[in-house]
């Protein structure tokens, strides 16, 4: 990332999930993600967690921590990282309002359940 870009948002993920890292690295090659911090948590030290995030919350659910240093997750943290995305800004809109926040964040939740199935075990 260039000196002159400030980072608008910082981006948690799990290296380790394939899923995860997939999905990541796609929003990675688009317009926007210069701007962005990106932190594999499967490779990370501590100090790139920042104040209020363990290294098992971190792991447990995406985070998003924004440039005011606001910390979101969830359903939350994705329509919020969606809008800082320019090809993915429509569906953050889209799916920024509450009742959709809520069926999101339950769509979400299932989601990380079947993840523990196929999350690689990160080596110490």
């Amino acid at each position: 990332m260039s000196k002159t870009n400030a980072v608008r948002a910082t981006l948690y993920f799990d290296g380790a999930c394939p899923v995860c890292s997939r999905e990541v690295a796609m929003y990675r090659r688009g317009p926007g993600a210069e701007q962005l911090g990106w932190v594999d948590l499967s490779r990370c030290e501590t100090a790139d967690l920042g104040p209020g995030l363990s290294r098992e919350a971190a792991l447990g659910r995406l985070h998003l921590r924004l440039a005011d240093g606001r910390l979101l997750s969830g359903a939350a943290a994705f329509t919020a990282l969606w809008t800082l995305l320019p090809r993915w800004a429509w569906l953050g809109r889209l799916l920024a309002p509450a009742p959709v926040q809520s069926v999101l964040e339950a769509g979400y939740r299932a989601f990380l359940r079947l993840r523990r199935l196929w999350r690689r075990p990160v080596e110490s």
